[in-house]
């Protein structure tokens, strides 16, 4: 999504762009997520309450959190400064970073869905948190309160209240959060897919090609891929989990780890159906209505990116949702992806240091596909010389790449 948004954007501006992907656009990170268009996704994995949650995540069975201790013991740097960056001073700061992202989300989307011809991809239904137990009535109202204070608009929500919008589910859910300003699609990956058509034929080139080297070529750039050399002035490197790949031969370190995530659909029972994507609090999972079924996702796997898959966690968001939901048979494969993340839980948008003509634009961590199209805005504008749609400073690569 990210890299798709970023190559619309400089076509709009009259820039001629060469789009190169290893897969079809839309087959990897992109491709497996809850399909919500977060707007009040503004705080910060590493927020100052994670410190709390720390001592039951250890014992890898909380179903938020699986941590390898080969990954722990072999790159103890990020995990360290994940949780260093989680200090309470620094938590406001990145909350009005990510608003300043999200704000704009549903309506970007919106704009290019009906370009690509894809508005009926599109619920504008909000989102649904739900807790299991009581005290969740106090967990609700805070966020909503948070929520007041940053413009966001949501609505707290007893057990008949739950029932009355989602009839669906069963009541085990005393409290829930309604947040209408999110959005949600029914298939990620179809309309990634639908932004890179609407790339080509606006006279985009897309190739696909395994890109395996970037270099400086005179005052250009030229990527080396399976397929052969290409050269280009510019070059926007997007490759989430697999952007530090290409950089590390450069010299440059950005600091990028990623977040493993699973995800599988199971069909519901006849007559069951959402309305919209929920978040099961106590399960770590999300339930979204989608094209090939309902698509249960997984909480966060700290595994090294290309290491077996471990289906612990998506096997109790499984048990979990049959709880929560009827849902019959697994339909398909279950998916692994990995999802791009830095240290303060910030992307990376903006120039390379002491390599002019390289743009960053990695690092959206669980909301690149609602932050996509403003992050290739960024991207753009900053190119072009022109007032970006957010201020790109807390998000400058110059912040970890020196």
């Amino acid at each position: 999504m990210v890299g798709v948004s970023c190559a619309l954007a400089l076509q709009k501006r009259g820039f001629t762009v060469t789009l190169l992907d290893r897969r079809a656009p839309g087959q990897e990170t992109s491709y497996g997520n809850a399909g919500v268009l977060a707007r009040s996704s503004i705080v910060p994995l590493n927020n100052p309450g994670l410190w709390s949650k720390l001592t039951s995540y250890l014992g890898n069975t909380h179903p938020a959190l699986n941590l390898d201790w080969r990954r722990a013991l072999t790159r103890p740097s990020w995990l360290l400064r994940f949780l260093w960056e989680a200090r309470p001073s620094q938590a406001a700061a990145r909350i009005a970073a990510l608003d300043s992202l999200t704000a704009s989300t549903v309506a970007r989307h919106r704009e290019l869905m009906a370009a690509a011809g894809v508005s009926h991809r599109l619920r504008e239904t909000g989102t649904l948190k739900l807790w299991r137990g009581e005290d969740g009535h106090a967990a609700a109202q805070a966020e909503h309160d948070f929520l007041k204070r940053h413009g966001i608009a949501s609505e707290v929500l007893d057990r008949q209240g739950i029932s009355a919008l989602e009839p669906a589910l069963k009541p085990i859910f005393p409290a829930g959060l309604l947040t209408p300003s999110n959005a949600s699609v029914d298939s990620p990956g179809a309309v990634t897919a639908a932004y890179a058509a609407l790339f080509a034929q606006r006279g985009g080139r897309i190739e696909q090609a395994e890109i395996r080297a970037l270099r400086r070529n005179g005052d250009g750039w030229q990527a080396e891929t399976d397929k052969g050399l290409y050269e280009a002035d510019l070059a926007i490197l997007a490759l989430g989990p697999w952007s530090g790949d290409l950089l590390a031969p450069l010299g440059l370190n950005s600091r990028l780890d990623v977040e493993r995530g699973y995800h599988r659909h199971l069909r519901p029972e006849a007559g069951a159906a959402l309305s919209r994507p929920v978040y099961d609090v106590d399960g770590a999972y999300f339930m979204a209505p989608m094209e090939q079924g309902h698509r249960i996702t997984s909480g966060v796997d700290l595994s090294l990116r290309d290491a077996p898959d471990n289906h612990r966690q998506i096997d109790q968001a499984t048990v979990s949702a049959r709880e929560a939901f009827p849902l019959e048979e697994v339909v398909g494969e279950t998916w692994r992806g990995c999802r791009p993340t830095l240290p303060d839980s910030l992307p990376m948008i903006g120039e390379a240091p002491r390599h002019p003509g390289l743009w960053l634009a990695f690092g959206n961590q669980h909301i690149g596909f609602s932050t996509g199209p403003i992050t290739g805005e960024i991207i753009a504008t900053m190119i072009c010389g022109e007032t970006p749609p957010a201020d790109p400073k807390p998000f400058s690569p110059g912040r970890y790449i020196r």
